[in-house]
């Protein structure tokens, strides 16, 4: 089981700006992967800090990935497809640059196209030329770089194909399975707060990741799998915006407990698009460790209960009744305990003011003195 995680941009802890400074303290938190975002416009100035980038990844065996444009109309007339592709073409040159695994990149509305096979097809040739175009930009023999083995050795970016969190873009969870599965080099990107959204709200327990991950698995045939993550607030089948995971009803515990527990066969990326990004990742990081140890507690107590089974000559089964019967029988003698307790304390209480009237009786030698001291408390009380 492989499992990366990394945020969607330079960490919010981090005192610099640029991607070296970010890829450093990402590294120093423990973490493997990130995500550069060049969802607007790429300045001829950012391809130098992208190849210092790129030169570090490859030193460092770590894993860079790239986010296009947010903003695609591929689905729209030619002026909005061409100026679409013009972004992504800025997207492509940087993610070489970058030495980028996974280039992420959104469809946009549907337009004219609506629902249906003519807008997967179109989106599936579109998509076969921006993965030809990687291979020729990757493979550029006009193109000398010495300093960027992972250009002449390496294999060209992933072009990955995100769902969308919306009712009226394209890309829900089966139009991106069906595309992928016909378009050669390209990956799907499960954004998990989308599909959540989409599906009102439909990612609950490990067994529903357990069905995602199986479709698609059985769909396109891959154990790689890139996503992402983050919390969402959504309505009506559409997200709204991300939230920081534990302000949503979208739970990583339960992807943790299937990774952990039913996911040793994938290799899994994982990217934090939450508001918190590292935070969120580290937050993600530590919800798998515990489901590691509950696990490693959980296969302790098996081995044990066999061991006392083969010792003693009995089921395992039986051991865990007696387990479970003796910490029920613990319990119950904890909450019989509280009310004993409660019925000490006022006992102890009462004691305290009967001795009081008696040292008052003691000292009743004179009735004018008495008269007067009360007089004396009473004008004190008084003023």
């Amino acid at each position: 089981m492989g499992v990366k995680l990394g945020p969607a941009g330079v960490p919010l802890s981090c005192k610099g700006r640029t991607i070296v400074e970010g890829m450093d303290d990402i590294i120093a938190l423990g973490l493997e992967t990130m995500e550069a975002q060049t969802v607007r416009l790429i300045q001829p100035q950012h391809f130098e800090q992208y190849w210092q980038a790129g030169v570090l990844a490859n030193k460092a065996d770590f894993e860079m990935n790239i986010h296009g444009p947010y903003y695609a109309e591929l689905l729209g007339d030619r002026v909005a497809r061409g100026r679409s592709l013009a972004k992504i073409e800025s997207t492509l040159q940087a993610a070489r640059t970058i030495n980028a695994r996974h280039i992420t990149l959104h469809t946009g509305h549907y337009g004219d196209f609506g629902r249906g096979t003519a807008a997967n097809e179109q989106v599936a040739n579109i998509f076969s030329s921006v993965v030809q175009r990687v291979h020729d930009i990757w493979h550029d023999d006009e193109d000398e770089f010495p300093v960027f083995p992972w250009i002449k050795d390496g294999t060209p970016s992933k072009i990955g194909v995100e769902t969308s969190g919306r009712q009226e873009l394209w890309g829900s969870l089966e139009e991106v399975l069906e595309v992928v599965n016909h378009v050669e080099g390209t990956i799907p990107v499960l954004n998990i707060a989308h599909i959540h959204a989409r599906g009102h709200g439909r990612m609950k327990t490990s067994e529903d990741y357990g069905e995602l991950f199986d479709m698609v698995r059985e769909s396109i045939g891959t154990k790689e799998f890139y996503c992402h993550f983050s919390g969402v607030e959504h309505r009506t089948g559409n997200a709204m915006h991300y939230t920081q995971i534990k302000k949503s009803d979208l739970n990583f515990e339960p992807l943790a407990e299937f990774i952990v527990e039913d996911g040793g066969w994938l290799d899994i990326t994982l990217i934090s698009d939450s508001p918190l990004l590292e935070h969120d990742a580290m937050y993600m990081l530590q919800n798998i460790d515990k489901a590691k140890h509950r696990q490693l507690e959980r296969k302790a107590r098996e081995d044990r209960r066999r061991a006392l089974a083969a010792q003693t000559g009995t089921s395992v089964e039986d051991i865990q009744r007696k387990e479970e019967e003796m910490a029920q029988l613990r319990q119950g003698g904890a909450t019989e305990l509280l009310p004993e307790e409660a019925v000490v304390e006022p006992v102890k209480e009462e004691k305290k003011p009967e001795k009081k009237p008696a040292k008052a009786a003691s000292k009743k030698k004179d009735a004018k003195a008495e008269k007067i001291s009360f007089e004396e408390d009473d004008d004190e009380d008084l003023f």
